[in-house]
C-alpha cells in the first residue's frame, strides 16, 4: 500500500487584485524527502511557501498535513501539528542569547509557557535541549551570546537550530544561503544534509543556487508565472527547455 503524502496542496491559488501569484498549484510531498523549489525572480516561490506555511490565506485550494484539511489552520496552530518554518530573513530575539532563543522554542514545545524570567535551575532539562542543539548546529561556544552581536552566517545557523527545536515533520527553508559568505555556505548546506538524513523529515527548499540545488534536492519543483511548469528528478528538470529559458534565462542548446 502506498504511503499517503505528508503534505499536499490542491489547486492552491492566491490572488492579488487582478493578479494571480499562485495558481492552482497541485502537488504533494512525501516523508523523508527534501524537494527544492525553484523558479525565476516573481515566480511565486515564497507566496506558494506562505500559503503553505499559513502566513497568506488562500483565495482557493487547500492544504492538507497528515490528510487532513489544514486551509484555514492560523500559523501557530500549523506549527504545532508540525510544520517549520525558516525565513529568508533571520527571525530571531536580537536583545536575547544565543541559549535564550532556543530555550524558549524548546520550552514552548513542552508547553511551559514563555516564561523569560523564570530561574534556570528549575528548567535543567530544558537547557539541557537548548544545549543539544546548540552543539548540533555548532553554536554551543556562543550561547551566551547575544543575538545582534553574531555574525550573519551565525544567525542562520541559529534560525536552524530553532527549527531543530520546534521537531517539525515538514521543514520549510526560503533561500537558508542568502547573504552569506562562501565560507559559511558549506555548514548550512551540512546542516539540511544531517536532517534530510533523518527519513522521518520531509524538507523544503526554495533556492536559487542551482549548485545547492543539485547537491541537496531529491526532486526539483519549477513555478513560473504561479503555475507548476515541471516537476521531477532534478538532473531531468533542468535540462527541461522550460526551465533552462524560464529559471536559467537561456534557450535549450541545439541537439
Amino acid at each position: 500500500m502506498t504511503e499517503r503524502p505528508i503534505l499536499e496542496t490542491r489547486d492552491l491559488t492566491i490572488r492579488f487584485g487582478g493578479h494571480v501569484a499562485v495558481d492552482h498549484v497541485s502537488c504533494s510531498f512525501d516523508r523523508g524527502t527534501l524537494t527544492a523549489i525553484v523558479g525565476p525572480n516573481g515566480a511565486g516561490k515564497t507566496t506558494y511557501f506562505n500559503l503553505i506555511s499559513g502566513q497568506l490565506k488562500a483565495t482557493g485550494g487547500t492544504v492538507a498535513l497528515n490528510g487532513e484539511d489544514i486551509t484555514r489552520h492560523s500559523v501557530p496552530d500549523r506549527t504545532d501539528r508540525g510544520i517549520g518554518r525558516a525565513f529568508q530573513l533571520t527571525n530571531l530575539f536580537p536583545t536575547l542569547s544565543v541559549r535564550e532563543n532556543v530555550r524558549l522554542v524548546v520550552q514552548s514545545r513542552a508547553r511551559k509557557g514563555f516564561d523569560l524570567f523564570s530561574i534556570a535551575e528549575s528548567h535543567i532539562e530544558l537547557l539541557e535541549r537548548a544545549d543539544h542543539v546548540l552543539a548540533e548546529v555548532r553554536l554551543i561556544d556562543q550561547a551566551e551570546q547575544i543575538v545582534s552581536a553574531l555574525p550573519h552566517g551565525d544567525q542562520r545557523k541559529l534560525e536552524v537550530a530553532l527549527l531543530i527545536a520546534l521537531g517539525p515533520q515538514v521543514l520549510m527553508f526560503d533561500e537558508p544561503t542568502a547573504g552569506m559568505s562562501v565560507d559559511e555556505v558549506p555548514v548550512i548546506l551540512e546542516l539540511i544534509r544531517k536532517l534530510k538524513a533523518d527519513m522521518d523529515r520531509t524538507i523544503l527548499l526554495v533556492e536559487h543556487k542551482m549548485d545547492v540545488i543539485r547537491s541537496l534536492a531529491d526532486r526539483i519543483v519549477v513555478l513560473h508565472n504561479g503555475e507548476l511548469v515541471a516537476d521531477g528528478d532534478p538532473a531531468e528538470v533542468i535540462a527541461l527547455p522550460v526551465v533552462q529559458e524560464a529559471y536559467l534565462g537561456k534557450a535549450p542548446e541545439a541537439a
